[in-house]
């Protein structure tokens, strides 16, 4: 069998950690004086020393995860997997997506909450497959890119995910930084806000060396915050409950036009966003998981599963927070009903609401202003908290983001402090750039195009983990079944096809010649790198007809039930 990796020999059954062959005549084998059963075409490096020196996980201590017998399900053990799944949640909440909310509600009330609970559901099921990658391997998604496919393609991959890192960054970051003007009144710049948060990023990212445990109850310490902020406006607007189910539940935009359409795309492409497929596969290598045992690897799918789903829910109560919030509020509301409102109140803002009938535009900084015209200065100070928190959070969760990345596809082992320093400087100096040059009143145009930017991206995140967790050399007996291949094939397709139209969108509102030429030029390139990665996907789902020369492969069927006697 050839794997699509180096070029160099693989045996049938590689493995990650060593060239040594799966297959043994003898089903136990004596490794570092401890007698083995392994299970998986993926076997353990020689020694846990060995493979904590060879692949790095960013943390330094594992979780231990308690005994609790043949419990068919045990809270103390979900509790031991409980922080991963809540970290990668984090994305799901960042300033992009509080940003996509409170647009969604504005423009378009609560008849696209539906679109929003749909995307947080295929979110859900393609955080699994990241998820199942990284227990059943023991690796994350970049350091099987780097092993399994040619150089090239490696190198062209890793410079989308970290174009996809920098956009996420530069709305995270810049999210702080309005969040600290609010706070202060208009006293600190932009500019000062993003070096601020450049500083406090640096020393929170240093929790961990106080305990894996205290880093993820400072994340949940967060998303708390986050949960009261916008929790508070809530229950302050008060929404109608019902026109908030019917939104959810029933899957229908009365009267909805392009606006609308554009906004449903907008909110798929925030939510589902591609570092964070990379983040969650790199998180679960975190928990102590012995992959030596195939009951072990099932249960801590399962925990994952779970721990996973409750995270991403509590994500989607705080993003319907903010959607009903503006739905209830400013829905069809004009500049002018906002600029008479601010004039009676006293705000200093006024001036961002020109005296004309159009329909309110906000971004999250508008948001917070609107906020205090028609509800109070504590509204406009309680929202600014929350989204400080959102910045923060995810700013954070993008740097692990970042580190896994680059040590995965470069195979990096330089010291701690100078992988965190190369990582922020990548996405902090065009973002410096950012708030330098443009107020805190214009950025909506910015925040537009890196939407675009990291919807451009999602297929180097999708493709692959799609590809690697269908191959039965990779998963052994966790490789998607038929029914995960279909759906997951066709979620993928349907979320990169919603994504590809709001680029459409985007490059052809913008009304000139010469980008049109250059966005063509572009796209050759880009198409053909996706049909590059979607035939070696395909081949992976078992669409043989297409694997002429492809490097990609599942192991004839006679080696799987090899495999499987010897694991009996």
């Amino acid at each position: 069998m050839k794997c699509f990796g180096n070029s160099r020999p693989v045996p049938k059954y590689f493995s990650f950690s060593s060239q040594k062959p799966q297959l043994e005549m003898d089903s136990n084998q004596q490794e570092n004086g401890v007698e083995t059963n392994h299970y998986s075409s993926i076997p353990p490096s020689p020694s846990p020393e060995d493979q904590d020196e060879a692949f790095s996980t960013y943390f330094e201590q594992k979780v231990h995860i308690p005994d609790t017998g043949n419990q068919i399900f045990s809270f103390r053990k979900l509790w031991a997997f409980t922080g991963p799944g809540f970290l990668m949640s984090i994305a799901y909440l960042d300033p992009g997506n509080i940003e996509s909310d409170l647009q969604s509600g504005a423009k378009a009330g609560f008849k696209l909450l539906w679109v929003l609970l749909g995307a947080t559901i295929i979110g859900l099921l393609l955080q699994r497959l990241a998820a199942r990658l990284g227990v059943v391997t023991g690796m994350h998604l970049a350091e099987v890119c780097n092993r399994q496919y040619p150089t090239v393609p490696r190198i062209i991959l890793w410079l989308m995910v970290e174009l996809a890192i920098i956009g996420s960054d530069m709305q995270e970051v810049i999210g702080c930084a309005i969040a600290f003007n609010l706070l202060s009144v208009g006293r600190i710049p932009l500019w000062a806000g993003v070096l601020i948060t450049i500083t406090d990023t640096f020393v929170f990212l240093f929790l961990d060396k106080y305990g894996l445990r205290k880093l993820e109850a400072f994340f949940g310490l967060l998303i708390t915050i986050m949960a009261i902020s916008f929790g508070y406006e809530y229950v302050i607007v008060k929404p109608d409950q019902g026109e908030l189910l019917k939104g959810m539940f029933l899957p229908y935009c009365a009267g909805c036009g392009p606006v609308q359409l554009e906004q449903a795309v907008g909110i798929v492409g925030a939510v589902i966003m591609p570092h964070n497929i990379y983040l969650h596969s790199a998180l679960v290598k975190s928990r102590d998981v012995d992959r030596k045992n195939k009951k072990d690897v099932k249960e801590a799918n399962k925990y994952f599963f779970i721990e996973s789903a409750v995270a991403l829910f509590v994500s989607f109560l705080i993003n319907v927070f903010v959607v009903a919030v503006f739905a209830e509020a400013f829905f069809n509301k004009t500049n002018m009903d906002v600029n008479a409102m601010c004039n009676a109140t006293g705000s200093p803002h006024t001036d961002l609401f020109p005296m004309n009938n159009d329909t309110l535009e906000v971004d999250i900084y508008k948001g917070g202003v609107v906020l205090g015209c028609f509800f109070g200065p504590a509204a406009l100070y309680i929202w600014a908290v929350g989204i400080l928190a959102a910045g923060q959070s995810s700013t954070m969760t993008g740097t692990y983001s970042g580190q896994f990345v680059m040590e995965g596809f470069l195979n990096l082992r330089w010291s701690r402090f100078a992988r965190v320093l190369l990582t922020r400087s990548i996405a902090i100096i065009p973002t410096l750039l950012v708030a330098i040059f443009q107020d805190v009143q214009h950025l909506t145009g910015m925040n537009d195009f890196l939407n675009v930017l990291q919807s451009l991206q999602l297929p180097f995140a999708l493709i692959p983990i799609l590809t690697f967790t269908s191959l039965t050399s990779i998963m052994n007996d966790f490789a998607n079944g038929l029914v995960w291949k279909i759906s997951g094939g066709i979620l993928i397709l349907m979320v990169c096809v919603i994504n590809m139209y709001f680029v459409i969108v985007y490059v052809t509102a913008l009304n000139s010649v010469l980008l049109y030429v250059l966005a063509a030029l572009i796209s050759v390139g880009y198409l053909c790198f996706v049909a590059y990665l979607a035939w070696h996907c395909l081949v992976a789902l078992g669409v043989s007809c297409l694997d002429c020369g492809s490097r990609v492969s599942n192991p004839p069927a006679v080696l799987i039930e090899e495999q499987s006697e010897y694991d009996s």
